[in-house]
């Protein structure tokens, strides 16, 4: 096995998810910290890993790979003892993989970041009501998703779940989750702060993230 390197800070979600499965695969890895608020991101030395400048990214004997999905795939791929979390099944595959093609283009990019990069970076301080709708749809959504299951890909825990977890706790800053509209989702992350690395993988990155956006003395557009 080669030496494992993950760049990231806690406080962002698709580093999260690489932790978590990081702790599900219990793997070693050292952890460089790349802080995005002193744009680190920026700098020669990164760059050369991921030229986008983004977090998280994961060097692996030398090899530089970049995007949270693309990382978990190739960790469990490589590393995991059996296909569990990545079925090799292409049916049940390709449920994992609609899940996560779903985190990256409508959980994360329009539902958090949508939110949060002008909280954070244009000092938006009013989160406008459009925003507030496009998360509950998400948690409408993965609800549905967990209508017959337990988890968001079937009956056990994927890469799928590991994926959505930092984003859905984290938009929780946002709006909670409502125990009477979404049952499946509020039971189903519950059952994801059971996960024994739970609060060392996401819980301590999701408190650094809600005093960040706290911080920043928001309100939600009525």
């Amino acid at each position: 096995m080669g030496k494992l390197v993950l760049y990231g800070m806690d406080p962002s979600p698709p580093v999260r998810t690489v932790l978590l499965v990081l702790n599900e695969l219990q793997l070693p890895y050292e952890y460089k910290v790349v802080n995005l608020l002193e744009r680190d991101n920026h700098n020669d030395e990164y760059r050369k890993l991921n030229p986008q400048g983004t977090v998280p990214t994961l060097v692996d004997d030398g090899h530089a790979i970049t995007d949270s999905h693309a990382i978990i795939a190739y960790l469990a791929s490589k590393y995991g003892k059996n296909d569990s979390l990545y079925p090799k099944d292409l049916v049940k595959r390709s449920i994992v993989d609609q899940r996560l093609y779903y985190d990256t283009g409508v959980i994360f990019e329009r539902a958090l970041r949508g939110t949060t990069k002008p909280i954070i970076f244009a000092n938006q301080t009013v989160v406008p009501k459009s925003q507030i709708e496009i998360i509950a749809n998400v948690y409408e959504t993965v609800n549905g998703f967990l209508k017959d299951h337990s988890y968001v890909a079937g009956d056990h825990l994927t890469l799928a779940d590991l994926s959505l977890i930092p984003a859905i706790s984290s938009l929780q800053v946002y709006l909670d989750i409502d125990a009477v509209k979404y049952p499946n989702l509020l039971a189903w992350f519950k059952r994801a702060e059971k996960l024994p690395y739970y609060e060392k993988a996401n819980g301590k990155g999701l408190q650094q993230f809600f005093d960040i956006v706290k911080s920043k003395n928001i309100k939600i557009e009525e």
